[in-house]
């Protein structure tokens, strides 16, 4: 293909234009002879050519047909193209925009799931490990399903927790009302050489228990699908998306909490 071809030519318009070009001013039949189109086409090319402004008529008799300048006629053809790849754009876009409604939302987030029940060893012992990782920060919510459970495995757990983080790390807690309501006091009592700090807001009340440690990593609890005190384990997810949701989602929740009391 021609690069006139490739701006929107037919090879039966190329040829009438170029012929135009050395002739100048032609009739129909001048240029049907000079550029060998069929005499049975030559009206149909130009007029085409003269309604997208690339050829022009004199007013005489037997009508003249005249090109219009290259330049001007290069620009006009990449404004229909131009014209004709949006509309093209437009239409895929459409198409997408289809497919991706009838497809999942999103590809499944990279993570992985721990099968453990609330205070179990195997849960004590990843809990511990999970915290182990972080190098600054660790925010959790403290929920459901802790707060329907007998206190002894929330308190395992919170142990596993503290005995994972490492010193230099500050730790942000938000706990429901109704699990202070069902454990001693003195269970989020944390020594100092556990975390650099540790802060701890209540709210009235936390759908679903989770964390985010470094902005890097979010475990999120699975609640048990017939016990309302047991969990059936934790997934963890290091999806960048999702790690940032939830991390949006502690921070609102983190300025509605009240501190807790000393």
């Amino acid at each position: 293909m021609t690069d006139l071809g490739e701006l929107g030519l037919s090879s039966y318009e190329e040829k009438v234009y170029r012929t135009l070009l050395v002739t100048g001013a032609a009739t129909a039949t001048d240029v049907s002879d000079a550029s060998g189109v069929p005499k049975g086409r030559i009206y149909d090319v130009l007029n085409s050519l003269k309604s997208r402004q690339l050829v022009h008529t004199q007013a005489v008799d037997p009508t003249r047909y005249v090109a219009e300048q290259p330049s001007t006629v290069v620009d006009r053809l990449l404004a229909e193209r131009t014209a004709e790849l949006q509309q093209e754009w437009a239409r895929y876009r459409d198409v997408a925009n289809s497919v991706r409604s009838n497809l999942l939302p999103t590809l499944p987030a990279d993570g992985s799931i721990w099968l453990g029940t609330l205070g179990s060893e195997e849960m004590q012992t990843a809990l511990e490990e999970h915290t182990r990782t972080a190098t600054h920060s660790v925010h959790a919510t403290v929920g459901p399903p802790y707060e329907s459970a007998p206190w002894k495995p929330l308190k395992q757990e919170v142990n596993a927790f503290f005995d994972g983080a490492q010193p230099d790390v500050s730790v942000s807690l938000l706990v429901s009302e109704q699990v202070l309501e069902t454990v001693p006091e003195t269970l989020f009592d944390v020594p100092e050489e556990h975390a650099a700090e540790v802060r701890i807001r209540v709210l009235p009340e936390i759908p679903v228990s989770f964390d985010v440690i470094d902005q890097t990593i979010t475990t999120i609890d699975i609640p048990h699908p017939q016990m309302s005190a047991d969990r059936i384990g934790v997934v963890a997810v290091n999806d960048s998306n999702v790690v940032d949701e939830f991390e949006r989602q502690f921070q609102e929740l983190w300025d509605e909490g009240v501190p807790l009391p000393e």
